[in-house]
């Protein structure tokens, strides 16, 4: 939880994690859904949330944190986490779940989460080569299956590609933006979103690129 506290001091206009669903149904936030030391790892998924360790927060405890302006975007690890957690979204007044950005690599999973909330922003993560079509038709079928942006990573993206995505309606993100140079680069091509483990690299950028972004 203290990540996520220093990432709001440091300026961060948005934050970003991985959930899971514990075995009693909660939803919580953890990178890789495993914990311990090996050869005795576990799975959260195996336990419920009250016997997880303390450094494995749920997602109701970041909403009692956050500020209600501040977007929350999610790398759905374990589909049953989904319903749950758009349910405590908008029970928690987070802005509503306009605030919430739902990531999956699989498009037609990630369609199907539309009937849940209306007003969610759908993204897929995703690399050129997953699409297995053009991305002109791939961003067409994303659009009609009424996701809402694509998510590459950073040394994929280029100017035509923001265009092209723009141009038929969909926002656009890129992740795994560490370096200085990389931040700058995405910045000028004016992508929607970034996704870096820097806090300080992301809002140096932005304060550099834009002053008043």
């Amino acid at each position: 939880m203290e990540a996520f506290r220093l990432a709001i001091r440091l300026g961060a206009t948005g934050l970003e994690s991985d959930v899971w669903c514990s075995a009693d149904g909660t939803p919580v936030l953890h990178h890789d859904g495993k914990f311990g030391r090996r050869p005795m790892r576990r799975s959260v998924s195996s336990l419920a949330a009250d016997d997880l360790p303390p450094h494995i927060p749920t997602v109701k405890e970041l909403l009692v944190e956050l500020n209600h302006s501040v977007p929350l975007s999610l790398d759905v690890k374990d589909p049953k986490a989904t319903a749950p957690t758009v349910d405590l979204i908008n029970s928690a007044g987070f802005g509503g779940s306009a605030q919430l950005w739902l990531c999956h690599p699989d498009h037609t999973l990630l369609a199907s989460w539309r009937d849940l909330d209306p007003h969610m922003k759908l993204v897929h993560s995703t690399r050129i080569d997953k699409t297995g079509t053009s991305l002109e038709r791939h961003a067409v079928e994303l659009v009609a299956a009424g996701i809402n942006a694509i998510n590459l990573p950073e040394a994929e993206w280029s100017r035509g590609l923001v265009a092209l995505f723009r141009r038929l309606g969909l926002r656009c993100l890129g992740w795994n933006a560490q370096h200085q140079r990389q931040i700058d680069r995405l910045l000028s091509l004016g992508l929607d979103g970034i996704y870096g483990d820097h806090v300080d690299r992301l809002v140096e950028g932005v304060r550099t690129m834009s002053p008043s972004r």
